[in-house]
């Protein structure tokens, strides 16, 4: 492990068939005023919405309600949400959803106080928060993003045409979450799937990044390993508790900052897809799934050993007469094969992309430094050229 680091995670979570009574625990912690944060009205579909308003009832709270937060949250539905918070003296902001609605709920939570445009401040020129922050709880109702237990927040500004996450220190996370695997039962093989992909390239995208014996590689490859697995199995059965377990399990650890440490961390996945999320508006993990393999087969020959070590390790592939460049061309193409099996959008003219788009998408795309190759704009639009 090199380099100096320190860790902590303050979120609680409780995990399980019936992990939302606990939800009794924690409410008495916070004042009388409760921000209730959704999307589109799928929890009053399936009944959770009528769960957690009756828990809040029995403990005595008054609700304010912020439904309708988008897969892609704005900037306008965030200065809407800070106007709700404020207005109504808010004590703690629970959120009941996805990753967007909890990105959403945490974005809210650093900007309803804010005295300058949350989105200047926070999101173009990245500050830490010096105001009040409201705190966080979340009851996840969708795997992938892992804002059930980080300080991440995305948010899209579709006049500036800008996607932008900003992830925030450890007063931001959530201070708990409870994660209930049959609350994703309902969610649609679409949605499911591109959340599985999110979960992968969460790990890749700090796995492909350094060259030492690093104990968190050896976290990732079991945690992907792990993925691919119950992600075959969630695919044929969606109703299989012990995958959909193990999935949500694993979003969690995949982006709760655990495996980041003494890593550099790459992230140039999520740079180009949320630039492609910024122009159509896609879902998130499909953005990433249509970019992935054009980036990884491009920084492949700059990171080989890493490639190597990921085809033999995660993929099974049997390195006895292969070249590096052939064991690691065969892992990318498992890989490949796995992506299409689970059904994962393969290239970015299925999100609506179009040639026209592809220099505007790759100016909004910023560039990290900390993979195996720091691309200049010209290799970002090859990237998405091959991925059209």
């Amino acid at each position: 492990m090199l380099g100096n680091f320190s860790y902590s995670n303050p979120t609680k979570l409780y995990f399980g068939d019936d992990s939302l009574k606990f939800l009794n625990e924690e409410l008495p912690k916070y004042g009388a005023n409760v921000m209730l944060i959704y999307g589109g009205g799928s929890i009053k579909k399936n009944g959770i919405y009528a769960q957690v308003l009756e828990i809040l009832s029995a403990n005595g709270k008054t609700v304010f309600e912020d439904p309708g937060v988008m897969p892609n949250p704005t900037v306008e539905k965030l200065y809407e949400g800070c106007k709700i918070a404020k207005e109504n003296s808010v004590d703690l902001i629970l959120a009941v959803g996805g990753g967007s609605v909890c990105d959403y709920a945490k974005a809210v939570s650093v900007s309803a106080y804010c005295e300058e445009d949350p989105w200047d401040k926070y999101y173009l020129r990245m500050e830490e928060v010096d105001n009040k922050i409201i705190p966080v709880g979340c009851v996840l109702t969708m795997v992938g993003t892992g804002s059930e237990m980080n300080g991440g927040a995305v948010i899209t500004n579709h006049e500036q045409k800008l996607k932008i996450g900003h992830v925030f220190g450890d007063n931001v996370f959530p201070k708990f979450s409870i994660l209930n695997p049959v609350y994703t039962f309902t969610l649609p093989k679409y949605q499911m799937v591109a959340g599985i992909y999110d979960i992968m390239n969460h790990i890749t995208e700090q796995y492909f990044s350094g060259e030492d014996d690093n104990t968190s590689d050896y976290l990732m490859e079991g945690l992907l390993k792990s993925l691919i697995h119950s992600s075959k199995i969630a695919v044929k059965n969606p109703n299989d508790y012990e995958a959909r377990s193990n999935i949500m399990w694993i979003a969690t650890w995949a982006l709760n900052t655990l495996v980041a440490k003494g890593k550099t961390t790459d992230w140039m996945v999520h740079m180009i897809g949320q630039s492609v999320g910024a122009y159509t508006d896609a879902t998130h993990g499909m953005t990433l799934s249509a970019v992935s393999m054009a980036y990884y087969r491009y920084i492949c020959p700059y990171g080989l050993p890493k490639f190597k070590r990921y085809a033999i390790n995660v993929w099974n592939v049997n390195p006895e007469d292969k070249t590096d460049e052939e064991i690691a061309a065969e892992g990318l193409e498992r890989m490949e094969s796995w992506m299409k099996e689970i059904g994962l959008v393969m290239n970015i003219s299925e999100l609506g992309v179009t040639e026209d788009m592809i220099e505007g998408i790759a100016k909004g795309s910023f560039v990290m430094d900390g993979g195996y190759k720091v691309l200049e704009h010209d290799e970002i639009v090859n990237i998405l050229r091959n991925s059209l």
